[in-house]
């Protein structure tokens, strides 16, 4: 399955890039699936998207969760929660 990623604000900064069209292995089947994937990479994406690191994650540019189902061609953007004030 080919997706499309983007990387936002300090993910986009630790990992140098805004972003990555990517072909996964059928076993990526979900959100949680496509994290641990890219995080099995190495460094620098286990350190942007590592497991005890808040992130909030859009599919599609509709928020979603670990859980949420990919689809060939889907658009997936990891960023960090932001406040405002």
């Amino acid at each position: 399955m080919n997706l499309e990623i983007r990387y936002f604000a300090s993910v986009r900064e630790t990992l140098g890039r805004s972003g990555e069209s990517v072909s996964l292995p059928a076993e990526v089947r979900t959100l949680a699936d496509l994290r641990a994937y890219l995080v099995a990479r190495g460094a620098p994406w286990s350190e942007a998207l590592a497991d005890g690191r808040a992130l909030r994650i859009a599919c599609n540019q509709q928020m979603a969760t670990p859980e949420t189902l990919l689809s060939p061609g889907c658009e997936v953007a990891f960023f960090p929660p932001v406040t405002g004030g």
